[in-house]
């Protein structure tokens, strides 16, 4: 009997609420996978978020598809708004009938269904079709009319403001309505600028390096200067690395002190056991693995993996390796309020891993920066392809998560090395990906970091070219 009852606990457990729940959802900008002390990051400072972790659902292999520009958070938020993969969100060539159709975006899905939405945060680099589709939008790039750094060590005390006094305006209104908020600070991005106490908190001398930590990058990937990647100076040094990892650091510290603040509202306007908050990134960001500061890359502490944390009324907790797209929270979102997606979208909700149902709703993780990086992962073994120079790398990721030691040229892994390029090729065409693998006249590998005579002559050719294109459109 005493069996029997535990087993009940069990299912209850994991049963996702009948009645809609609110969503909260926050969106950090630029924040890496292992971007909370919960999460892995030694020395980090996060209680509140490190709560999140503790009480729900962890999905450790969640990932932004792909970037078609260097700006990765723009096609990621539309993404998740939509979501549609990379190379069929609205704007994008494989883009379907339909896709640029705000009634089919999510806050209007959610609206529909009866769902108060509201958002605040970030609003450049945006999808911004998707976030005017919200009831309200309140923008705040952490840009203001006085010091920018100030101002922007501030964002997140701002946002706070706005989103505890919408919540409490909410809780006023007792006609049962649940919400959808997206809360977008635009932090840890650059420029990193938290407030004087979290600065404080962190000596940049005690911060360990990462143990992919390289002072140059082996070749050329393809977007070795692009802006991220001129933050820091070539090559690349302890100090500096240090010192960057320190400020980001104290900006994810200031986010998560405002946001307990949050929580600690939610709990007084009584809404605390009937929402469901998540939270997540934009996109990775390098900090000085492999020799990269930017997030125009594959790797896993790198570009496109994110932190992904569900927590709330009937999620369980716990970590699960099930690969997830943030494409998948549209059709997630859609199904915990019990509405239904519309049709062409590419996410899959993950309700199903969330109840135990399922193990994985992907067998795969498929990924792309422009037409110069490809990657795929089972989970266990991962290619990076560049085609654009013809270099190949093959990682064991279980015993080698860093990914230290390429075994692409190795005899002994030859049929793994196969085994995985067919199944980039197979993902490549699954979502439209029209680029190839090879190219007939690949570019030569070795790099050598550009003089800064050379960079800015290059910035103005770039500025030179996008002007006379504005200008050839204007007598069109």
């Amino acid at each position: 009997m005493r069996r029997i009852l535990q087993l009940a606990v069990a299912c209850l457990a994991v049963q996702l609420p009948a009645a809609r729940p609110n969503i909260l959802h926050i969106h950090a900008d630029d924040h890496r996978a292992d971007g909370l002390a919960a999460l892995g990051a030694k020395g980090l400072v996060t209680p509140n978020l490190d709560s999140l972790v503790a009480r729900g659902m962890t999905f450790t292999r969640a990932y932004t598809q792909g970037s078609m520009i260097g700006a990765v958070c723009t096609p990621s938020r539309t993404m998740m708004l939509t979501g549609r993969s990379w190379q069929r969100i609205p704007g994008a060539k494989g883009a379907k009938p339909g896709a640029e159709n705000p009634s089919t975006f999510l806050p209007k899905v959610l609206e529909a269904a009866g769902y108060t939405t509201w958002h605040m945060g970030k609003g450049g680099n945006a999808f911004t079709q998707g976030i005017r589709a919200f009831q309200t939008s309140i923008i705040d790039d952490g840009k203001g009319a006085g010091n920018p750094a100030t101002d922007r060590a501030h964002a997140c005390a701002r946002l706070a403001d706005r989103t505890i006094a919408f919540l409490k305006e909410h809780a006023a209104r007792k006609d049962g309505s649940p919400f959808y908020a997206y809360l977008a600070p635009p932090v840890p991005h650059d420029p990193r600028s938290a407030e004087p106490r979290f600065h404080a908190m962190y000596d940049a001398a005690r911060i360990k390096l990462s143990p992919a930590f390289m002072p140059l990058h082996p070749w050329d990937n393809g977007e070795m200067t692009v802006r991220d990647e001129r933050l820091a100076p070539w090559p690349r040094t302890k100090e500096d690395t240090q010192k960057q990892t320190a400020d980001y650091y104290a900006c994810v510290t200031g986010l998560d002190h405002h946001v307990g603040r949050i929580f600690a509202a939610l709990k007084e306007a009584g809404q605390w056991e009937d929402t469901i908050i998540v939270f997540s990134g934009d996109n990775g960001l390098s900090l000085g693995e492999h020799g990269l500061f930017g997030k125009q890359n594959l790797y896993e502490f790198g570009g496109m993996h994110v932190p992904l944390v569900i927590a709330g009324p009937g999620i369980p907790h716990g970590r699960t390796p099930a690969f997830a797209y943030l494409m998948d929270l549209f059709p997630t979102f859609v199904s915990l309020a019990g509405a239904k997606s519309p049709e062409g979208i590419d996410g899959r909700d993950l309700t199903p891993v969330i109840r135990g149902e399922r193990k994985a709703v992907r067998e795969t993780s498929y990924l792309g920066y422009r037409d110069c990086m490809r990657s795929v992962s089972d989970g266990r073994w991962k290619l990076i392809r560049y085609p654009l120079v013809d270099r190949t790398q093959l990682f064991d990721l279980e015993n080698d998560p860093h990914e230290l030691s390429n075994l692409a040229g190795q005899t002994a892994h030859a049929a793994t090395l196969n085994r995985l390029t067919g199944l980039l090729d197979s993902e490549m065409k699954v979502y439209a990906d029209p680029f190839p693998l090879a190219v007939s006249n690949p570019a030569k590998a070795e790099w050598t970091p550009p003089s800064k005579e050379k960079l800015e002559a290059d910035d103005g050719a770039g500025r030179r070219k996008k002007q006379g294109q504005k200008n050839t459109k204007k007598k069109q």
